[in-house]
């Protein structure tokens, strides 16, 4: 391709300004501008015919028709947009006129250019735009789910700023019982606290089953903490309503919708959410993550540790007890979905792994058992056998009925690996 060539064609075409020129040849002379290209190739093509040298007004193009003169002005709408919002990386994009695409078509053609050749209008005004936008507000240019969209609408001279959500991932231990992970609508008012005129029965008119949730002791003060519009609370599964999470606690993450501020001591968040709550609920850990750990806390492969009191309905030896407990340990149960859960979920049987058993003996009637499983096993199922649901079963083993009468976890670890892995942390 004679560069020259492709500039004489192209001009000969009307008034076409640097950057639009320059725009044609945009994968030579790297380090360039396309304006700087442009006006490279009018002066060379002056030098070449002994010809006075006639700039052309960015204002006069007919291809962009002045839009490329709008880089700074359109920058300066972009930085006072979120001029109160904290966020170090942003992202623009922008939707052409069809007048604008269709000229370049034309200049392409009519410089004899392949139609893909050198750089969309579209990919230009996003970088030089975006570069302005930089040194207003100190912040770098990302790809992937940067903390602010700018889109541009150049037909609706119109600007869009969204915020993308800010997320903050730490561990919990809930203390107390009867505490459900998030909340818990009445199933007989369906939130709303009114049954006709008159209060819900049920809930008492308050709209919930349960006062308080984990959500409620931590997602309203990270939000509030980051100037949010609203939380979202994402566990990596949950424990029963009536069990506890100790230990090591469970992992979560909060995530935070349009954020006014990001950068946050999450230390100090942890120590208000952990007065807030009371005692009720504890965090730890909790630290700034990238919006790709919301998948890893849903989705990533779990095993747990689970501490049951259990009574049985006759008497018990130890002997009997550890070898009903020996065959639990390493094998695979069969169980179909328990009758306490069958309202949500699917009826199927489900396949799970015991990796370990432990059982001591309180008295003939009591023991304190210990099961170490893969994510999904329902261990009070594992207990009780849910009259055959569940096979094998410690109450089966035994040949008494069985019942767990208080459920703790105590540990919810990464199968493979763990889950705070490093790349899904922000600085």
């Amino acid at each position: 391709m004679d560069v020259l060539e492709v500039a004489a064609r192209a001009t000969a075409t009307g008034p076409v300004c640097d950057a639009c020129l320059g725009r044609l040849v945009a994968d030579r002379s790297f380090g360039l501008s396309n304006a700087e290209r442009g006006s490279a190739l009018r002066v060379s093509l002056a030098l070449r015919g002994d010809d006075d040298h006639e700039p052309v007004a960015t204002a006069d193009c007919w291809v962009c028709e002045g839009r490329c003169a709008d880089f700074g002005a359109w920058a300066e709408r972009a930085a006072e947009a979120v001029e109160e919002v904290e966020f170090s990386t942003y992202n623009v994009g922008t939707r052409p006129p069809p007048l604008i695409e269709e000229n370049e078509a034309l200049l392409r053609e009519e410089a004899g250019l392949e139609a893909d050749a050198g750089e969309p209008f579209k990919s230009e005004f996003n970088r030089e735009v975006g570069k302005r936008v930089g040194r207003l507000t100190d912040a770098e240019v990302s790809f992937d789910r940067p903390d602010v969209q700018f889109t541009i609408d150049l037909a609706e001279d119109a600007l869009d700023a969204k915020v993308n959500s800010a997320f903050v991932y730490g561990r919990y231990r809930k203390l107390e019982r009867d505490v459900p992970q998030t909340e818990w609508p009445c199933r007989e008012c369906t939130g709303s606290g009114r049954q006709g005129a008159d209060p819900c029965d049920h809930c008492g008119g308050s709209g919930y089953l349960y006062d308080d949730s984990v959500e409620e002791y931590t997602a309203p003060i990270v939000e509030d903490v980051m100037d949010g519009t609203e939380a979202t609370f994402h566990g990596a599964g949950r424990e029963d309503v009536d069990a506890l999470m100790l230990g090591t606690g469970r992992p979560f993450v909060v995530e935070v919708a349009e954020p006014r501020r990001r950068r946050v001591d999450t230390d100090r968040l942890e120590a208000d959410i952990n007065a807030f709550a009371e005692g009720a609920v504890e965090v730890e850990g909790l630290r700034l993550a990238t919006y790709d750990m919301v998948e890893r806390v849903k989705e990533h492969d779990a095993s747990k540790r689970y501490r049951a009191q259990v009574a049985f309905d006759a008497d018990v030896d130890a002997e009997a007890l550890a070898a009903a407990v020996d065959e639990l340990e390493g094998t695979t149960v069969e169980q179909y979905t328990p009758k306490r859960v069958d309202h949500r979920r699917a009826s199927l049987t489900r396949e799970r792994d015991v990796y370990a058993a432990t059982a001591e003996l309180e008295d003939a009637r009591h023991a304190v058992v210990e099961i170490h499983g893969a994510g999904g096993l329902y261990i009070k199922e594992l207990i009780s056998g849910d009259e055959g649901r569940t096979e094998p079963s410690l109450a089966g083993l035994l040949g008494v009925g069985a019942d767990v009468t208080a459920l703790d976890v105590i540990a919810v670890e990464g199968e493979a690996e763990p889950f705070e892995d490093e790349a899904y942390f922000r600085e």
